[in-house]
């Protein structure tokens, strides 16, 4: 995705100058520019799968590292967006499986239980286990396939990705944890099946118990609070929401104030450009924090 403007596109824009090109050129420039971005997309997800399937974790992260400044490029256009869109169609190159196949396994899957391997003729594949650096950059992929392409979100529903990410919210450091909260708000977005998923999973409840606990870091517990925001404002805003109880887990586990201070503030910012939404969010989970810590 950063390869250097073709030629005929220079030679195309001078022209153009003096005077309009032919049709028929025209067409012949913009087919030759869409098979020049299309070979990018397939080739940068090419690299990066390639590398995400190692058994190494240092491979691993290299090609996650890929994937995730493709994706940062793909955002930029429409054109890109929907290739990127069109080649998660194709098997080889979906990018979801590949996350909960090898940075986002359980930590028993990656233990070795069993040293028989070491009796007998058949060599057997180890490959090393998650670090914290790796499933955080996990996330961040799961959570940009997620914003770009909604079939993704069925996608990791089939992995089991809310019991997954519950899991890794659980046991994982601050960079984990706070890169969960992040992929799970993009996977339950518009996904009824992941937000049922979280509700039986009880996940109002564990996030709850990282927002109350003062030994928690703080920047952890904002993003706690900031995710309860865009879960109640955003993600359950439908008129028929799967999370029905949603805010009576909130004030069950929080209290009835801070719980209507998270429902009151979870109503900002639509009429705000992203960065003012930005701001505003970060504002309103140090207030939501303060009253927690205050009741």
């Amino acid at each position: 995705m950063y390869l250097k403007a073709p030629f005929w596109s220079k030679d195309s824009n001078s022209e153009s100058q003096t005077e309009s090109p032919p049709s028929a050129v025209t067409e012949l420039i913009s087919s030759l520019e869409r098979q020049r971005v299309y070979r990018e997309v397939t080739l940068a997800l090419r690299t990066g799968l390639s590398d995400a399937r190692a058994e190494f974790s240092f491979l691993r992260i290299r090609g996650l590292r890929v994937i995730l400044k493709f994706l940062r490029s793909v955002a930029e256009s429409d054109t890109t967006i929907n290739l990127f869109c069109h080649s998660q169609s194709i098997p080889d190159l979906q990018v979801v499986p590949v996350l909960f196949k090898h940075s986002l396994r359980d930590i028993e899957d990656q233990s070795v239980t069993s040293l028989d391997h070491i009796f007998t003729v058949e060599p057997m594949e180890i490959t090393s286990p998650s670090t914290d650096s790796e499933v955080a950059l996990a996330l961040r992929v799961l959570e940009g396939c997620c914003l770009l392409h909604r079939e993704s979100n069925d996608l990791a529903h089939q992995h089991k990705a809310i019991p997954v990410l519950m899991n890794i919210l659980s046991i994982r450091g601050v960079l984990g944890q706070g890169a969960c909260l992040d992929a799970l708000i993009a996977i339950m977005l518009d996904s009824s099946a992941n937000q049922a998923d979280f509700e039986a999973c009880n996940g109002i409840e564990d996030v709850a118990i990282l927002i109350r606990d003062k030994q928690v870091d703080e920047n952890l517990r904002l993003k706690c609070g900031e995710f309860l925001l865009l879960l109640i404002g955003h993600v359950n805003g439908r008129e028929r929401p799967p999370m029905a109880t949603i805010h009576e887990d909130i004030r069950r586990f929080l209290g009835e104030k801070s719980a209507s201070l998270i429902w009151a503030a979870s109503q900002f910012g639509s009429t705000l450009d992203p960065e003012q939404r930005l701001t505003a969010l970060h504002i309103q989970a140090r207030r939501v924090l303060e009253s927690i810590d205050l009741y």
